[in-house]
């Protein structure tokens, strides 16, 4: 065996590796980003906020609701509440093998309730996972750099200074124009996808805390 062959066999194995380990990496952060335990639950790449009125007027029927287990499951997600904090972590279910498309980009949010005269201030923040964030931003700026350094390149070596070269460059920028279109309208899909689904388990967290029996104010002090 030449040593020619001895090189891609080490470079192939070099390779398998570094795409397990890539994908090693990636699943650990999926995992690491659904969990909703105090070290995760400000975990990910903010993407999004929204402010919202809940018609609840103390945190006590919000401690009250959650129970001792401070974890509430909802028909499409879980929350889990944190009374020294004030915040509610919530995510939709994943279900392995469940009917439904998943994305790359799945988003889970944490309220942050404040008090206010006649009802709490709910301030949902809106989380992707660190990996799905770096590779889109990799992706994007691979495409957009790859393509400027092709028209410089392009030009300089001549290529705009036939009427062919000129339409085969124009052809190939539009090329690339219409991946980066595609890649753009990809990912705005799959976030109105998975805001949609987000947006469920907050308005069904919302409805239960709502009809909830209301809690005296003077039992806040206490979970403060």
């Amino acid at each position: 065996m030449g040593w020619y062959h001895r090189y891609h066999i080490v470079m192939v194995i070099a390779g398998l590796f570094a795409s397990f380990l890539f994908i090693g990496l990636v699943l650990a952060d999926w995992l690491y980003f659904v969990r909703l335990t105090p070290d995760a639950i400000r975990y990910g790449c903010r993407v999004a906020s929204s402010q919202d009125q809940w018609v609840v007027d103390t945190l006590g029927t919000v401690h009250a609701c959650f129970g001792t287990e401070r974890l509430l499951r909802l028909p499409h997600g879980v929350a889990r509440f944190y009374p020294d904090h004030a915040v509610i972590a919530i995510r939709p279910r994943y279900r392995w093998g469940a009917l439904g498309f998943r994305t790359a980009w799945p988003l889970k949010g944490l309220i942050h309730l404040s008090l206010g005269e006649q009802a709490l201030t709910a301030l949902c923040v809106k989380r992707i996972p660190w990996s799905s964030a770096l590779i889109t931003l990799l992706w994007f700026a691979t495409v957009l750099i790859g393509t400027l350094a092709f028209v410089v390149i392009y030009a300089q070596d001549g290529g705009f200074s036939s009427l062919q070269g000129t339409l085969l460059g124009i052809g190939l920028v539009a090329g690339a124009a219409l991946v980066l279109i595609m890649g753009l309208v990809t990912v705005i899909l799959s976030y109105r996808l998975e805001n949609g689904r987000l947006t469920k388990v907050y308005e069904e967290l919302r409805e239960t805390l709502e009809r909830w029996p209301s809690v005296d104010r003077h039992s806040d002090s206490s979970l403060r």
